[in-house]
């Protein structure tokens, strides 16, 4: 049977894994090298790289009994276009959704990255941004020297950063995720005053960030997750088992 994840998640390279195991022929779908790197290889899964259209997603999918979106949680936009390609190549779609974490008690829910930078705007000290690239040029209106983002350690993301004015003393390329005593000690090395996050879950290192938080007085302000329907991850896990066994789909 043929499967197909669009990964770039833990959840994604798991269930690659086990599916490969009970015998599945997958494709997964990274957007970038570095999610290839950590998909890793394994017999059984062929890795195809780079960010697609609708119609070339589409074309991938024809063929296939079923596709899998485990892509990240607050990637809405790369998971309606799957949505559309799957409907595009008549191909049966599962979300795999990451459990939400449970309302931090001292924090601050926002609805996107732009809401986070009107908060912020009128409140002074060091903010340690955490929620990647693409929302860098939403804290536009903030001083540069305040800002302190995370990125993965790769050449377009400090591209961006230096295209949008941030010192490069305040860049802090890492790969996460992070333990909380490395979130403390960056925190307290850039004197940190308020954390930018989104609820990337256990498995996107946020318990962590928020006790280290805690621990250093520091305010997370949360980017709030939109709505979605989909299966847990030993939802879909038992659905592709049994199509497996039964052949169906």
């Amino acid at each position: 049977m043929k499967i197909a994840i669009f990964g770039g998640t833990t959840e994604g390279r798991l269930l690659s894994y086990e599916l490969a195991k009970e015998g599945a022929a997958v494709t997964v779908l990274v957007a970038t090298e570095y999610g290839a790197e950590e998909q890793g290889e394994m017999a059984g899964i062929r890795v195809l790289t780079g960010r697609k259209n609708t119609e070339e997603m589409a074309a991938i999918l024809a063929g296939q009994a079923l596709c899998v979106d485990a892509t990240h949680p607050y990637a809405l936009e790369a998971s309606g276009n799957i949505r559309a390609a799957c409907e595009q190549a008549g191909v049966p779609y599962e979300r795999l959704l990451r459990q939400e974490s449970p309302m931090a008690e001292r924090a601050v829910y926002v609805a996107d990255a732009k809401a986070a930078a009107d908060y912020l705007s009128g409140r002074e000290g060091n903010i340690l941004l955490t929620t990647g690239t693409k929302e860098l040029p939403d804290f536009g209106s903030i001083e540069r020297e305040r800002l302190f983002p995370r990125v993965l350690p790769m050449a377009e993301n400090l591209a961006v950063c230096e295209s949008e004015g941030i010192p490069r003393h305040n860049i802090i390329a890492m790969q996460g995720p992070f333990c909380r005593e490395l979130n403390e000690a960056i925190m307290r090395q850039f004197d940190i005053r308020f954390l930018v996050t989104k609820d990337g879950g256990r498995a996107g290192g946020f318990p962590e960030k928020l006790r280290a938080a805690e621990r250093t007085g520091v305010l997370p302000v949360i980017l709030r997750r939109k709505a979605e329907r989909g299966k847990s991850f030993e939802e879909i896990l038992a659905l592709c088992r049994e199509a497996i066994r039964c052949g169906s789909f």
